[in-house]
């Protein structure tokens, strides 16, 4: 066994194990810190020469709560309304109307498109709710079922992506402004 290389073979695998395992981490990405988020929209836009005063920061960082997929929407939308700088609160209003436009037809509608009919009501009882996180037994109770059933298509969400669970029995969007978008697409009931 020795002289046919197994103590090293065996050696080298085990490294390429934890060199495979390195490949595959996983950093978890939530949202930025108020400081991240402002130079977020900040820098680029310093970088142009331009500037952004306080009050559309604060905007945009109301409306994206710190999302950085949406920090760009936002950045970008802010960008094109503004007709000079420094970008203001009324630029990102105007910047708050086309980028949920945008985030509806695609970003959200892609998700959403992926639903099932169960799915979509449970999102939507949910969205009912508020932002969350949300209990089990109160989506069940504004459903009017119980709890037990509504476990799969709790369970098939969360696979999905579309929900997490932050603690045992809560319920959570994934994204910011899902639950708004529930609400926009959907009548109630």
């Amino acid at each position: 066994m020795i002289a046919a290389g197994l103590p090293q073979l065996v050696g080298q695998l085990g490294r390429a194990k934890s060199y495979a395992e390195r490949l595959f981490e996983f950093a978890a990405v939530g949202p930025l810190d108020d400081a991240a988020a402002r130079d977020a929209i900040r820098l680029p836009i310093k970088r142009e020469e331009e500037t952004v005063n306080d009050a559309a920061l604060d905007a945009i960082l109301q409306q994206t709560q710190g999302y950085p997929y949406f920090l760009q929407e936002w950045g970008k939308h802010s960008w094109d309304a503004a007709i000079a700088s420094p970008i203001t609160g009324d630029d990102v209003a105007a910047a708050t109307r086309s980028a949920l436009a945008e985030l509806d037809a695609s970003f959200f509608r892609v998700r959403f498109d992926r639903l099932t009919p169960a799915e979509k009501r449970y999102l939507r009882a949910m969205a009912e709710l508020g932002a969350g996180p949300h209990r089990s037994g109160d989506i069940a109770e504004a459903l009017s079922v119980k709890v037990s059933s509504v476990a799969p298509t709790r369970n098939s969400l969360i696979a999905k992506g579309m929900l997490y669970s932050p603690a045992h029995g809560d319920t959570a969007f994934t994204v910011p402004l899902f639950d708004a978008f529930m609400r926009r697409v959907m009548s109630e009931g």
